[in-house]
């Protein structure tokens, strides 16, 4: 259920901006708008209001929305004569007003994400400090001679305050080369520099992390095996675990932290364990079985437990990063534009084959990933819608006929030659369009019920 409303409050908001992107700019352009719909279909609810008799709709299929505009045809009298009207019609006004009402789509989702992100940066975001966990044998991390203990300073010559910083210049590098220069500063505060070669690296499945494809790992401090919090209805619910156990052992193998209970119980999906806990001054003795789940194509145990963590090594191993108003304005519309041009990155990879086509991601992913971040908290959803709005955003500007960006294109067509695209272009061009659109739907449904069949 909450994947479901988190879907549609999701489409909801991003096709009401981009909609309301384009209604807005045209009244400006003194054009007359007929209809603002959020979805398709058959109405279930409506409205006229304003000087106008605007009607404002909610379809029933949310996929999408439109907004119809006032045209020369239906502004003319029924014996042909101009109309009262006939001035706010759409193809009567100016190519620069045509071009500003087709483009305030596009642009309103993006404005929109700048928004958002600035409002994540205002209330201060939280991360991980970049410190190296593990690092695996034979990837390139190893062959670049980074250590675990290590802490990432730079990539690139960038900055990096935590691991959503480094996963993310990791993986917007990557596709600029295939070396990359990492700087960091080890345990005896010696600063070092590597040459990281990802020349195995792959961005063909989505699903693969960057990090664990180039053989880093963010490093975990050791907690104790003390239970920190208790999924309600879980396998460790089920059994009697309570917050403030410490977990002794799994089936007589002794546990000396919590990574190891992690580890341990991802061994047994759908297996019985018995499990010895501390509580107070008293041994007792649980049975449980974790729940079977899939991650990164393989199936592991969780029971619906979380370690407890002391606030000092919270304060060691996480920062917390402030930024003023005109700093966190600054980071939102650099982060909107690095998303931007990453998206069309990746798009022009995936059109000279540099990029498997497995990327793209269907409705059924988006509505996966709204339940998901939904559940996470509100910044965490907030961060989600950010980056599908910059992502439909660029979609849209797309030179793709019936696009937004294809009607720029015609648009600017007619600003060169000095008249309007024929009928006949425009007609050939929305078949090709649909053509294309239709495709990529396809694919993207495919890859969504691959993903959501191996999991």
């Amino acid at each position: 259920m909450l994947t479901i409303l988190a879907f549609i409050l999701t489409l909801g908001i991003l096709v009401t901006v981009h909609e309301y992107g384009h209604f807005q700019v045209a009244r400006w352009c003194g054009v007359k708008v007929l209809k603002f719909s959020v979805g398709f279909g058959k109405p279930i609810w409506s409205k006229k209001i304003g000087r106008d008799q605007t009607e404002f709709a909610i379809a029933a299929i949310p996929l999408g929305g439109y907004v119809k505009m006032l045209e020369a045809e239906q502004a003319s009298g029924e014996d042909g004569s101009p109309a009262h009207d006939m001035s706010r019609a759409l193809n009567q006004q100016s190519v620069a007003k045509k071009m500003a009402i087709v483009l305030a789509g596009p642009f309103a989702n993006l404005l929109l994400a700048v928004i958002l992100y600035w409002a994540l940066f205002l209330t201060g975001t939280i991360g991980a400090k970049p410190y190296v966990g593990e690092v695996v044998e034979n990837t390139p991390a190893a062959a670049s001679q980074i250590h675990s203990g290590d802490m990432i300073q730079k990539i690139n010559g960038k900055d990096v305050a935590s691991w959503q910083d480094a996963r993310w210049l990791l993986l917007n590098e990557s596709l600029k080369s295939r070396s990359i220069e990492i700087q960091v500063i080890d345990s005896h505060q010696q600063i070092h520099l590597h040459r990281l070669m990802a020349n195995g690296f792959s961005h063909d499945d989505a699903n693969i992390d960057i990090l664990e494809q180039l053989g880093l790992a963010a490093y975990q401090p050791r907690a104790d095996a003390r239970v920190g919090e208790v999924l309600a209805n879980s396998p460790a619910d089920s059994a009697g675990l309570r917050v403030g156990d410490l977990i002794l052992s799994i089936n007589d193998k002794k546990i000396s932290d919590w990574e190891a209970f992690v580890q341990e119980v991802r061994l047994h999906p759908e297996k019985r364990i018995e499990v010895v806990i501390q509580r107070g001054p008293e041994q007792q003795h649980l049975s449980m079985t974790p729940d079977a789940v899939k991650e990164n194509g393989k199936v592991i145990g969780r029971v619906g437990a979380g370690f407890k963590i002391e606030q000092s090594q919270l304060d060691r191993y996480f920062v917390i990063q402030h930024f003023t108003v005109l700093e966190a304005l600054a980071k939102s519309l650099e982060k909107t534009w690095e998303t931007s041009v990453f998206s069309l990155k990746m798009l022009g990879n995936m059109l000279i084959g540099n990029v498997s086509w497995k990327g793209m991601s269907g409705p059924v992913t988006i509505a996966s990933y709204a339940g998901q971040s939904a559940n996470m908290g509100v910044k965490v959803f907030i961060g989600f819608l950010a980056l599908v709005s910059i992502s439909i955003g660029i979609l849209n500007l797309l030179p793709i006929p019936i696009l937004d960006g294809g009607h720029f294109m015609y648009y600017m067509v007619e600003f060169f030659t000095g008249k309007p695209v024929s009928e006949a272009a425009i007609s050939i061009g929305q078949r090709i369009g649909l053509f294309i659109l239709g495709w990529m739907m396809v694919l993207a449904l495919y890859n969504d019920m691959n993903r959501l069949i191996t999991g």
